[in-house]
């Protein structure tokens, strides 16, 4: 209990009231849906509740556990199992939500595997890089990297099959950060990453659009969004609907928005309005000033978290810290992207304010790790 009295408030702070606003644009965003779907009105409401209230126990429990714990090989081993047997069974009996068969299904409950992996690949590759540094140095780092990058890869690659795009990309990117602090050429991985760009950008972009148009892929949920995001009002009727609305949204909230609970495409134009698109909602209803708002706490977030590894004398807890920023960062990138139309939809939730428990409670992990961190380093510079 000795940590709560180095609790690192820039962290603690911004995450309480990120969450405790995402429960009320959670409640904003679903009251219409809610009603549609034959409930009440508050039924997401009461959900996201329940989801918020566990991620704070969760939250103190990773604050006040010993981190130690978490490089236990036998746990470590079992989480790694845990994370792939999950996967696999999705491709058996995975719920499918928008073209996803990304979620297991527990009662009123459902659970995204993918998310967990996010955590899971953070303390383990943190895990492995700071435990083979000499190896590394000594061995060469194909020779002592290359089964944590098979497994990695394995893992994202059984998530992008679901097929979860945004899931993939964000665990990848999380991956190839942790890898490029082990040691990785960083020339060799900017060539690798410029190369991806160019080759989505120049080759696989073009051919879906291409395939779309012919009428191959009517079907194909993802295609379709590729199409959404390279002509979305010429689709606004179908698969542009979700960018084009977003726009409205955006349009009709202004600098000061329309007024908490007033939005109009919530109503049913704007489909996902309490998770990928929350933030168009939240924008139309309160406006850009505080839209920006948000933004700017999770930003102070990011930055914080940052500073709290660079500041680390532990290798280990350096290498967390990055993957967590590089969690947070990327998330947000892809969730804001897809709702500005500058990247194409992934169904990628914005970090502490959509709906959902497995995001809810990823988050609440990950910056539980970063706060003991940080209060490690607290207590340590209070009594030396």
């Amino acid at each position: 209990m000795r940590k709560l009295k180095y609790l690192d408030y820039w962290l603690f702070v911004p995450y309480l009231i990120l969450s405790l606003f995402g429960i009320v644009m959670v409640y904003s965003a679903s009251a219409d849906i809610g009603s549609q779907n034959g409930g009440s009105p508050g039924s997401y409401l009461m959900k996201q509740l329940f989801f918020v209230i566990l991620g704070l126990a969760i939250y103190t429990f990773m604050v006040l556990m010993n981190l130690n714990k978490l490089r236990n090989k036998k746990i470590l081993k079992y989480a790694s199992i845990i994370a792939i047997c999950s996967l696999l069974f999705l491709l058996i009996i995975g719920k499918t939500i928008n073209g996803a068969a990304g979620w297991i299904r527990f009662g009123p409950i459902s659970i995204q595997p993918a998310e967990f992996v996010k955590f899971y690949l953070i303390i383990w590759l943190a895990h492995v890089i700071d435990r083979r540094q000499d190896a590394i140095a000594i061995e060469g780092w194909w020779a002592v990297m290359l089964r944590p990058v098979v497994i990695s890869g394995a893992m994202i690659g059984l998530i992008l099959i679901q097929p979860d795009l945004g899931g993939a990309t964000i665990n990848a990117s999380i991956v190839f950060v942790l890898l490029l602090a082990s040691g990785f050429n960083w020339k060799r991985a900017i060539t690798y990453f410029l190369g991806a760009i160019l080759l989505v950008l120049g080759i696989i972009f073009p051919l879906a659009v291409k395939i779309s148009e012919m009428g191959f892929a009517k079907n194909n949920y993802q295609l379709q969004r590729i199409v959404a995001f390279v002509n979305p009002f010429e689709h606004s009727q179908g698969v542009g609907q979700q960018l084009v609305n977003s726009y409205y949204a955006l349009s009709n909230g202004g600098i000061l928005g329309v007024g908490w609970g007033n939005s109009i495409q919530k109503t049913g134009y704007l489909p996902e309005p309490n998770t990928d698109f929350i933030m168009a909602i939240l924008a139309e209803e309160l406006g850009l000033i505080t839209a920006l708002g948000v933004i700017a706490l999770l930003f102070l977030i990011i930055t914080r978290t940052v500073l709290v590894g660079i500041r680390s004398n532990s290798a280990y807890h350096t290498l967390i810290c990055y993957g967590a920023a590089t969690y947070l960062t990327v998330q947000t990138l892809f969730n804001l992207g897809g709702v500005l139309g500058l990247l194409p939809i992934t169904g990628v939730t914005f970090p502490f304010i959509s709906y959902g428990g497995s995001s809810t409670w990823t988050l609440a992990l990950v910056m539980g790790v970063v706060m003991n961190i940080s209060a490690r380093q607290k207590r340590y510079r209070a009594t030396h």
